[in-house]
């Protein structure tokens, strides 16, 4: 059962948390040439193809943050299963993943919508935003790396798994 539950977990990283990590970072660049395009681009849906981009990218992150719930959750069980879920590791990747939740839900997801909400409306956006929100990707796609090696590395872990 613990192969099974492991490699649901290891599947629902790769199938949840890519795709988001992907779709945040490429959203700052698209930004940029959405303030870059003259303001009538803007106002016209067929016209803006960009805006259309930032909206797929913005549904990508929110729809796979959603998906991304199966990652703890089978994580948890997997750590049960092992009998380790009081080792320091874990418990480290366990607060790093839901730093980088967080950092997702309260910063990254309502920033992408505050930029993609003016871009619809053709208002102006605060040129800073995109590197203020690019910052902030990295961040978060920082925290799951580090999680990852903690995963991989299993620092003063017995387990042999």
């Amino acid at each position: 059962m613990t192969k099974v539950l492991l490699s649901a977990h290891v599947l629902a990283v790769i199938l949840a948390i890519g795709p988001v990590t992907v779709a945040a970072s490429m959203f700052p660049a698209v930004t940029r040439r959405v303030l870059a395009a003259p303001a009538p681009a803007l106002a016209a849906p067929g016209e803006a193809p960009d805006v259309t981009v930032l909206r797929t990218l913005h549904r990508v992150c929110r729809v796979y943050a959603a998906i991304g719930l199966a990652v703890p959750a089978f994580g948890v069980a997997t750590g049960a299963s092992l009998g380790i879920l009081g080792d320091a590791w874990l418990i480290v990747s366990a607060v790093l993943t839901a730093v980088a939740a967080v950092l997702l839900a309260v910063v990254i997801l309502p920033r992408q919508d505050d930029i993609l909400t003016a871009a619809t409306r053709a208002e102006p956006l605060d040129g800073k935003l995109p590197a203020r929100l690019a910052m902030t990707t990295g961040v978060f796609n920082l925290l799951w790396a580090t999680v990852t090696v903690l995963m991989i590395v299993r620092p003063g872990s017995t387990t042999g798994a």
